[in-house]
C-alpha cells in the first residue's frame, strides 16, 4: 500500500477518532526491562490446565463463572455481568446510560484514565473534580455536577487511597434517582474491609466494579465483572457483544473462583500485602523521596525530585515502574507495583543505588 492510499483511507475515519488520545497502556508505552513493576500486575501468578475442544461458541454469560462470582461476592447471580475485563464494564455503562453529545460522567483525578477514554469515544462530556490533596472527595464539587454517571475509584489508581465510605455515601444518597455511582474495586482484594458491596441492597443505582486481572493475577485473562442491580445487569447485557468470555477465559475463571483459587489468591495477597508494607518502610527513610502515599493495593506512589530521572535510572536497572506526573493534581510522582520478593529486592538495591548518588549530587 503506498502511503497516498494510507492517508486516503485515514481520511475516513470519524473526526472523533482522528482527535481521540488513546489510553497509554504500561505495556504499549514501555518495553524491554526485566523486572516489570509498572502494570500493578500480580507477580505471583497462578497456573491453570484448559480442558476441552473450542469448536462451539461459548456461553455469553457462562453460569459456572455467574453463580462462582455471585457467591465470592455475596451477591445474587441477577446481579452479575462478565466481560472482557473492568474495562469493558466502564465502556457498557457509558454505552447503555449516556446519551451521545448530551450526558456527561464525573470523574475524580487523579484515577484511571479509562473513564474519560470511554466516554470521549462516545462523545460524552467528562466533569474533572480533583481529589482534595489527592486523597478525599470533593463533595461539593461533585454536587455541582450534573452527571448521568459518576465513576469513583476505591482503592484509587494510581494513589492507592481508599475513599471514605462516608463520602460515598453521601454521593450516593445526593445523586439517587439522577445518576449512577460506579465504585471501582479492581484493588479490593488487598482491603476487602472497605468494600461498598453490602450497599448495593440499599442503592439500587450503585454500581461495582471488579476484576480478576490484579490480586487473582489474571490479568492476561481479560477477566472482569460488574455488579449491580438487576435492572442495570439487564440493560448492559443488551450492549453486551454476543460471545464476550472466551470459552478457555471462563474455564479458568471458574478454576480462580474455586475454594482452592480464592485462598491462593488470599495468600498471595498476604505476601503482597508485606512485601507493600516493607517497600514503604524503605522509602519513607530514603533521600529524595519526597512523599510516600499510604496504600491500600499491590503498588505504592512516590514523589520525587524528577520522575522521568527516576523512571531513567530504573529502566537502567532493567526495572520498568510508571510515571504518573501527567495525572491532574500530581507533580513529579512515580507508580511502583509490589512484585515478588526477588523482583523487590533487585528493586530496592536499585532505588537505594539510585537515591545515595543522586544525594552525594546535590550534597
Amino acid at each position: 500500500m503506498t502511503e497516498a492510499t494510507g492517508s486516503g483511507v485515514n481520511t475516513l475515519a470519524r473526526q472523533l477518532v482522528k482527535e481521540l488520545v488513546p489510553y497509554a497502556s504500561a505495556r504499549s508505552s514501555m518495553s524491554g526491562g526485566a523486572v516489570w513493576l509498572n502494570a500493578n500486575e500480580n507477580a505471583l501468578a497462578p497456573a491453570y490446565q484448559l480442558d476441552g475442544t473450542f469448536n462451539r461458541y461459548p456461553s455469553c454469560q457462562p453460569k459456572a463463572v455467574i453463580n462462582a462470582y455471585a457467591a465470592y461476592a455475596g451477591v445474587g447471580a441477577e446481579q452479575v455481568l462478565v466481560s472482557r475485563g473492568a474495562d469493558e464494564g466502564i465502556e457498557l455503562l457509558i454505552r447503555s446510560f449516556c446519551e451521545p453529545k448530551l450526558d456527561s460522567i464525573t470523574i475524580c483525578p487523579p484515577t484511571y484514565g479509562m473513564y474519560a477514554i470511554s466516554a470521549e469515544s462516545n462523545q460524552t462530556a467528562v466533569d474533572k473534580v480533583l481529589l482534595l490533596n489527592s486523597e478525599q472527595l470533593d463533595l461539593d464539587g461533585i454536587f455541582a455536577t450534573r452527571p448521568k454517571l459518576v465513576f469513583i475509584c476505591s482503592p484509587n489508581n494510581p494513589t492507592g487511597d481508599l475513599i471514605p465510605r462516608e463520602q460515598i455515601i453521601a454521593v450516593l444518597e445526593h445523586f439517587s434517582g439522577k445518576a449512577l455511582v460506579v465504585v471501582d474495586e479492581a484493588y479490593i482484594e488487598f482491603a476487602p474491609q472497605a468494600s461498598v458491596v453490602p450497599l448495593l441492597s440499599r442503592y439500587p443505582h450503585l454500581v461495582v466494579l471488579r476484576t480478576l486481572s490484579k490480586a487473582f493475577g489474571l490479568a492476561g485473562l481479560r477477566c472482569g465483572f460488574t455488579l449491580a442491580s438487576a435492572d442495570v445487569i439487564n440493560a448492559l447485557k443488551k450492549m453486551i457483544a454476543p460471545y464476550p468470555i472466551a470459552e478457555p477465559v471462563a474455564q479458568i475463571a471458574a478454576q480462580a473462583l474455586s475454594a482452592a483459587g480464592i485462598a491462593q489468591m488470599q495468600q498471595s495477597v498476604a505476601t503482597i500485602n508485606q512485601l507493600r508494607s516493607v517497600f514503604i518502610e524503605l522509602t519513607q527513610q530514603l533521600p529524595g523521596v519526597l512523599r510516600v502515599w499510604p496504600s491500600n493495593a499491590n503498588y505504592v506512589l512516590l514523589q520525587v525530585a524528577d520522575a522521568a530521572d527516576c523512571v531513567s535510572a530504573l529502566i537502567n536497572a532493567d526495572i520498568l515502574i510508571r510515571n504518573q506526573s501527567s495525572q491532574l493534581g500530581l507533580s513529579q510522582v512515580v507508580r511502583v507495583s509490589i512484585g515478588s520478593p526477588d523482583e523487590m529486592q533487585r528493586l530496592q538495591q536499585a532505588m537505594l543505588n539510585y537515591f545515595s548518588v543522586n544525594k552525594r549530587e546535590h550534597a
